[in-house]
């Protein structure tokens, strides 16, 4: 099955302006495209964030590089399928081509980073996990000095142990926690493990970014410090790039989807 955020090749090309879906498939053909240094072929696709090139030209460079912060809310899927109703490309409604960095459940709201610059999406996703993500978290009982000490401990969820965390209680039922990892539902697991329900999350940082006093639905344009630090966090992505892949078990291989 495919991935619902992977497009087919051609339609790849032919968005970012480079040719037509039909001299694509002739580039395609004649082994003239790379997909992440790989040789393509008929029929592949790609995901937000591949490299590809035509000839040796990234096709993918786009001089108009859009950052955004979004407070997606509850209900909005992060998806760029655009058969999924809800998805939130149609959400923001964009004029440039973007995409979102990582995900936030249909049922949580918060920060999540959207771009069109492949560079950073790749370099963000190889930091594996380097970097912090920071939520509120709301449960539906009260919390004690046990659930904080476990989660903050490493709970078994997904066929491993989740990694230290920071976890702060701020009320009689709700904390907040910093990720520095990223496994599917991960909070919601932990909670779940732990016979506590989920019943609201909001992330309210990635990295240096926050959500701050920004209205739910709304976005904005990430800043030129935000940008620059975010960049610099990342500078030292590309030496740890394998040894993170080795971690997640892609054997030091891009997995194509």
């Amino acid at each position: 099955m495919n991935h619902p955020d992977s497009v087919r090749l051609n339609k790849a090309i032919s968005d970012s302006g480079f040719c037509s879906r039909r001299q694509a498939d002739t580039h395609i053909e004649k082994g003239k495209v790379t997909i992440n240094g790989v040789v393509a072929g008929l029929g592949d696709r790609v995901m937000p964030g591949d490299e590809v090139k035509v000839d040796g030209k990234l096709i993918t460079e786009n001089e108009n590089l859009v950052y955004i912060a979004l407070n997606k809310p509850v209900g909005i899927t992060c998806t760029t399928d655009r058969r999924v109703k809800g998805n939130v490309v149609d959400f923001i409604k964009h004029e440039e081509r973007i995409f979102h960095i990582g995900r936030l459940d249909k049922p949580s709201e918060g920060l999540l980073l959207m771009t069109n610059d492949g560079d950073i999406v790749n370099k963000i996703l190889r930091a594996g996990n380097r970097h912090e993500k920071e939520y509120i978290v709301k449960v539906d009982r009260p919390i004690t000095d046990e659930f904080l000490k476990r989660m903050r401990g490493g709970v078994p969820i997904l066929d491993t142990i989740t990694k230290k965390c920071e976890v702060e209680k701020i009320s009689r039922t709700s904390f907040r926690i910093v990720l520095i990892q990223g496994l599917n539902r991960q909070i919601r697991r932990m909670c779940d493990y732990l016979g506590y329900e989920v019943t609201e999350l909001k992330r309210i940082r990635i990295m240096n970014i926050e959500l701050g006093d920004l209205g739910i639905g709304q976005w904005r344009e990430l800043t030129e410090e935000e940008l620059a630090e975010l960049k610099r966090s990342l500078e030292d992505s590309d030496n740890s790039s394998f040894v993170d892949r080795m971690e997640r078990g892609t054997g030091g291989k891009r997995r194509r989807r």
